[in-house]
């Protein structure tokens, strides 16, 4: 059984897409052991719980922070570490331990609208300014250059004239979902190489 952890800190929506997945038999053999969030208003902790998921919240204002979540990650010996909406920088220690078994999703077309400041509607406003026609989102790993790591799948939305910031993201999130689920199924069947930042399917 192929053993999920999910790190969020907000809505969940992506978290939620995979677990219907799951449910649904769209993803196959393949679990969510542990939520682990870092915020109590987070409502991906209902969801979690609605799922039959116990969420471990975990302060991250601690000192220890890092070292807490790297314990629990451990004891549960997953095979892929999503990051959904995940606000806080994973420290090297924790990515070193994982090396390409995590994966975060970003609402821009990377490298595009990537990297510091770059996060949730501040990318959205960022594309709109820009004059940009086209944006999306990107599934890649997780590295230690921020928005950086090898890219899994993308997707592409046009930007239309009237859009603002929340109906380029709520077009987006539907892309997001799909993405998510195929590449999930792509880390399962074990089906790629990484050849620098290419992902190459086979």
């Amino acid at each position: 059984m192929y053993n999920i952890v999910v790190l969020a800190s907000g809505n969940g929506s992506n978290f939620q897409a995979v677990v219907d997945a799951i449910d649904n038999g769209v993803i196959n053999d393949a679990k969510i052991s542990k939520l682990i969030c870092n915020n109590k208003r987070a409502y991906v902790l209902q969801r979690a719980r609605n799922s039959g998921i116990m969420p471990v919240l975990v302060d991250s204002k601690k000192e220890d922070y890092n070292n807490i979540i790297s314990e629990i990650l451990a004891a549960e010996n997953p095979d892929l570490i999503l990051l959904d909406g995940y606000m806080k920088i994973i420290p090297d220690n924790i990515i070193d331990a994982y090396p390409f078994k995590m994966i975060n999703l970003h609402p821009s077309l990377l490298p595009a609208f990537g990297g510091k400041g770059y996060y949730g509607g501040k990318v959205h406003e960022a594309v709109i300014k820009s004059g940009a026609r086209f944006s999306g989102c990107t599934i890649h790993f997780a590295t230690k250059d921020v928005d950086n790591g090898p890219i899994i799948d993308q997707r592409v939305v046009e930007v239309s004239d009237s859009d603002t910031p929340e109906s380029l993201e709520e077009k987006i999130h539907e892309e997001e979902h799909k993405a998510l689920v195929y590449s999930i199924n792509l880390l399962i069947t074990k089906r790629y190489s990484i050849n620098g930042k290419r992902v190459i399917r086979e």
